[in-house]
């Protein structure tokens, strides 16, 4: 398995062409392939350069692009110029982010919040050392994940459960053991491995990589406006300033929070994590695409998205069809917005398990989105104590940390009975 992801990475960093920044990017799915789309954009009225295949092996969905506006050039392709493509459907390769999300007011920050920082191993009798305020926090003992675990005697085991997301902390001493060989992809780079440190600058540290702190004699918790982690330890919350430029880490470690928890419900299930946003939080449409056929691609059981995205897509519907058509359980965040709206990946119900945030005393929290078009299922949002990049932890607000309760949770189902069923695992 380890040869067959690092080959399949090496082969998707190849193939993949570096886009011109000022043209139009779009997406098209043509029965023709790529021998007809190279025809079409050899054309003088349609010319595009072709980016590269975004469905990986299928080879019918494609990125492209053009110096022509986006509605001249879809209706080119809906022309009688566009039947040599085999032309099916095509849209704008749109921009998501997942900064809108993240300016969650938490609610009041308890002083122990992290104050337990001494070592226990997780899973019991690992050798992998553990926060007990990570191992033991509240929101554990309201999903009763201990209880789970027991009961079934399930942790994971055999079950590869992907996140796409910012990447994550690959050297953290919690996630290291179970990431998956290769440690993913990096769609945003076109290389093996997902790791976020990568979008770091050493010169917005003063010390680099910042200290550590693992002691009860670390400073308490500072609150830090803006950013994925709304509360973190005084001494790793320098890097989200950006050497004054905020923005540039706004989500930074928001993938390593979401596979912390992830690793809390099903421990020894092995992560994927496949790098398709940014540290500012954005991401191409396309990126997402690929990363979702990726995971299919590779032999992976579940997807984790929390994102969500305002504008529906015909190419991410079609996407996450052939994953559920192929047995990937995908769980999706509802969205931070407190009002009952349609959100995506999560109205896409057929496919998908929309998650909403409850409070620690089981009540929706007042940031989650809700209704029935979005949310199958709630687990909890606030105050979660996750893994945070260079060995430390964070506490953070939001759907963006409910749906991983779900997609662990959905792991230890898998792990019990392999044939899990997109409808079972919603139960």
């Amino acid at each position: 398995m380890k040869r067959r992801m690092w080959l399949a990475g090496v082969l998707l960093a190849l193939l993949w062409t570096t886009p011109a920044k000022a043209d139009t990017g779009i997406i098209i799915r043509t029965t023709g392939g790529l021998s007809a789309l190279q025809l079409f954009c050899s054309l003088p009225l349609s010319p595009c350069t072709i980016i590269g295949a975004l469905d990986g092996t299928l080879g019918q969905v494609f990125l492209v692009t053009t110096p022509l506006d986006a509605t001249t050039f879809i209706g080119l392709l809906g022309g009688t110029i566009g039947g040599l493509t085999g032309f099916v459907d095509a849209e704008v390769n749109q921009l998501l982010s997942l900064v809108g999300g993240l300016n969650v007011v938490p609610t009041s920050i308890s002083p122990t919040l992290m104050s337990d920082r001494s070592s226990v191993a997780y899973p019991a009798g690992s050798s992998t050392p553990a926060w007990n305020s990570y191992v033991n926090q509240p929101a554990a003992s309201i999903v009763e994940i201990q209880n789970a675990q027991q009961s079934f005697n399930v942790m994971g085991t055999g079950v590869v459960v992907a996140d796409i997301d910012t990447g994550v902390d690959p050297t953290h001493p919690v996630l290291q053991p179970v990431l998956v060989p290769g440690d993913g992809y990096d769609f945003t780079r076109n290389q093996p491995g997902g790791s976020e440190l990568n979008d770091v600058t050493s010169s917005d540290f003063s010390t680099y990589p910042p200290p550590t702190c693992s002691s009860s004699l670390c400073p308490a918790p500072a609150q830090v406006n803006q950013s994925t982690a709304a509360v973190l330890d005084q001494s790793t919350a320098a890097v989200l300033d950006g050497n004054g430029t905020p923005k540039k880490y706004a989500a930074f470690g928001h993938g390593t929070m979401v596979m912390g928890i992830i690793h809390l419900v099903a421990p020894t299930a092995q992560l994927m994590p496949l790098k398709a946003f940014h540290s500012d939080g954005t991401a191409s449409l396309s990126d997402i695409l690929r990363a979702i056929y990726y995971v299919v691609q590779n032999s992976t059981n579940m997807i984790n998205m929390s994102f969500d995205m305002q504008t529906s897509s015909v190419e991410l519907q079609e996407a996450l069809d052939y994953a559920n058509h192929q047995g990937v359980i995908c769980a999706a965040s509802a969205g931070n917005d407190g009002a009952q709206k349609i959100v995506y990946p999560a109205a896409l119900q057929n496919d998908v398990m929309g998650v909403a945030s409850t409070t620690d005393q089981d009540t929706r929290s007042q940031f989650s989105n809700y209704g029935n078009a979005i949310v199958w299922v709630a687990a909890p949002g606030e105050s979660i104590v996750s893994t945070y990049p260079f060995a430390t932890y964070a506490a953070g607000w939001g759907t963006s940390f409910s749906a991983p309760f779900v997609s662990g949770g959905a792991a230890l189902l898998h792990n019990l009975k392999t044939t899990t069923a997109q409808s079972g695992a919603a139960l």
